[in-house]
């Protein structure tokens, strides 16, 4: 999926309602109010720019929190904390990881490992993170495990010849989800597919499968993009670009069960869970991609709600809990 300029236009959205069996007991469903909604909007595009925004859930009070300029972009929040990745205090797109709060306050540069333009997570109450980064002079992107208060890290991969990114923690704190592309002779051929393995590097296995029959994906489409975890279903979503346009899918833990989320009349792409599952909130844009907004539905495909209407690209939406302090 491309990040270019874009222009408001109307355009029905179809849904497919989506039924996910739980595998743990529900927790409390969230109250939208207390949350808010971080996302990226290509701010400055003559020059580049992109800048973090907040707005509360129902899509007022948008406000531009990052006010850097280069490029900041939110893949990840925990709590009130918002993680982005900034090319602030170096060269054109060379990414280092910040954290701020949902006020764009407190700012902080949290370690000196390179990043890669990645998704990312945490476990242990928010202290240890997974990113997708590469030190010195390595080719290929890895996979790091990030103490956020020290900054240190731990490469956990160290696959030259493949290409890892977009890591996400399990429920259990034990696994990893991520994105792999095997980066060999025929890399415009490969499709970077969805893998797990254990938080030691063991056992990797493949979960998604691009389907065969499918050739309208070009080699650098997602075929499998960034995944994601739904609270409380024992599943994970991702988009993908099949029948022609990207879609939001989501698979059981164990690779059954591929469910496609949202329709096909437009793309539907990066995308973020409430706490309790119930809602989702994602970015989407017309098939020619000139241009994007943030939508929010629930779980089922009903209360579906554009909340964005502007004519530049707002992207890549994030779930925030600020702090009640």
């Amino acid at each position: 999926m491309t990040k270019q300029g874009k222009s408001s236009l109307g355009m029905a959205i179809v849904f497919l309602v989506v039924l996910f069996a739980c595998a743990t007991p529900k927790e409390k469903p969230v109250d939208l109010s207390e949350l808010k909604i971080a996302y990226n909007v290509y701010y400055d595009t003559a020059n580049g720019n992109y800048e973090v925004f907040v707005m509360n859930a129902d899509g007022t009070d948008k406000k531009n929190i990052s006010n850097s300029p280069g490029i900041d972009w939110v893949y990840y929040a925990y709590k009130d904390k918002i993680y982005f990745a900034s090319d602030r205090d170096t060269t054109y797109r060379m990414y280092y990881l910040y954290e701020m709060d949902a006020n764009g306050n407190n700012v902080r540069k949290v370690s000196d490992l390179r990043l890669e333009d990645s998704y990312m997570s945490s476990r242990n109450n928010g202290t240890e993170m997974i990113v997708a980064g590469r030190i010195g002079k390595a080719i290929r992107q890895q996979l790091f495990l990030l103490n956020i208060q020290t900054g240190a890290y731990n490469q956990l991969t160290s696959d030259t010849a493949s290409s890892f990114s977009d890591p996400v923690f399990l429920p259990d704190g034990k696994q990893i989800v991520f994105r792999h592309r095997l980066n060999r002779r025929n890399f415009q051929n490969e499709k970077a597919e969805l893998f797990i393995m254990n938080d030691d590097g063991t056992n990797k296995r493949q979960l998604t499968h691009y389907p065969d029959t499918d050739t309208t994906a070009e080699w650098h489409s997602y075929h499998a993009g960034p995944p994601s975890i739904i609270p409380d279903k024992n599943r994970i979503s991702y988009m993908s670009f099949q029948k022609g346009n990207y879609s939001i899918f989501s698979i059981v833990q164990d690779g059954t069960d591929v469910k496609q989320i949202t329709g096909d009349a437009i793309n539907e792409g990066w995308h973020s869970w409430s706490p309790d599952g119930e809602w989702v909130v994602f970015d989407a844009s017309d098939k020619k991609s000139t241009w994007y907004d943030i939508w929010l539905m629930k779980a089922d495909g009903s209360g579906l709600k554009k909340l964005t209407d502007d004519w530049r690209f707002e992207q890549g939406p994030v779930f925030v809990e600020p702090s009640k302090n």
